[in-house]
C-alpha cells in the first residue's frame, strides 16, 4: 500500500461530486427522440457517463463523426432547460467534506469531461468558490479520460509530482486515468458505474460514502484522530 503523504485530490465530478445522472439520462434521452434515433435505456447512459460527450453517442449508437456533433449540439441545447428543471445537488456529505479537506491545507482540483464553463457553473451555483486550485474540463485537454492528460495537466499546474496525488472517481475511467498517470486511486461505489468494473480498474481504496476519504487520508498521512 502506497505510504507518501497525500497533498492532492483530484476529483472526478459526475458521480463523485454530484448527483448528475438524472439531468444527463433526461438530456440524452431528450436528444436522441429529437434526432429520431433510438432512445437508449437508463442503464445504457449511465454506463457511458464520464466519456466525453461526443464520445458518448458514438458508444451508445454507431454514427459517424458528423451525426455525432448534431448529436452533442442538440445535447447542449437541451441541457440547459434540464438542468433547471432536475437542479443536481452534491452528494451527502461532500459539500462539509470537501471543506473540511480544503480546511486541512489539501489543495483540490477537478478533472472532468464536462467542460470548463459547465464545472465552473456548478462550483458557483454549489457556494464552492475558493476550495478548488484547479478545475480541468474536457476543453482543456487534447486527450480525454482514461488518458493521464487531465492529470498530468493538473500536477503541472500546481507544481505537484505523482506521488503527492490521489485521484477520486466513480468510473473506471477515471481510475485508469489516475494509474496511467501514477498517481494513487480511490474508487467510490455511489455513483454510475456498477462495483464490478469499478473493482476490475483496480483502485487502492474503495469507499461508499465520499466522507470517508477524510479518514482515507489521515490514516495515510498518519495523522488518525
Amino acid at each position: 500500500m502506497p505510504t507518501n503523504p497525500t497533498r492532492l485530490i483530484i476529483l472526478d465530478f459526475d458521480g463523485t461530486l454530484a448527483d448528475t445522472s438524472r439531468v444527463i439520462i433526461a438530456t440524452m434521452q431528450a436528444t436522441f427522440k429529437q434526432m429520431n434515433m433510438t432512445i437508449p435505456n437508463a442503464e445504457q447512459v449511465k454506463s457511458v457517463i464520464g466519456l466525453p460527450l461526443k464520445e458518448c453517442f458514438t458508444h451508445l449508437m454507431p454514427m459517424d463523426d458528423d451525426t455525432a456533433g448534431r448529436c452533442t449540439e442538440t445535447y447542449r441545447e437541451i441541457f440547459g432547460q434540464k438542468n433547471q428543471e432536475l437542479a443536481p445537488q452534491p452528494f451527502p456529505n461532500v459539500d462539509s467534506t470537501l471543506h473540511r479537506l480544503h480546511n486541512d491545507g489539501l489543495s483540490l482540483a477537478i478533472a472532468s469531461s464536462r467542460s470548463t464553463r459547465s464545472l465552473e457553473e456548478f462550483i458557483d451555483r454549489f457556494g464552492w468558490n475558493g476550495l478548488f486550485s484547479d478545475v480541468i474540463g474536457a476543453d482543456k485537454v487534447t486527450k480525454a479520460k482514461p488518458h493521464p492528460e487531465p492529470v498530468e495537466r493538473i500536477l503541472a499546474d500546481l507544481h505537484f509530482l505523482p506521488k503527492d496525488a490521489l485521484v477520486v472517481g466513480d468510473a473506471p475511467y477515471d481510475i485508469m486515468m489516475g494509474k496511467n498517470a501514477s498517481t494513487r486511486t480511490c474508487a467510490v461505489t455511489y455513483g454510475n458505474a456498477q462495483l464490478e468494473s469499478l473493482s476490475e480498474a483496480k483502485p487502492d481504496w474503495v469507499i461508499d460514502d465520499f466522507e470517508k476519504i477524510e479518514s482515507l487520508i489521515l490514516q495515510q498521512n498518519g495523522k488518525i484522530k
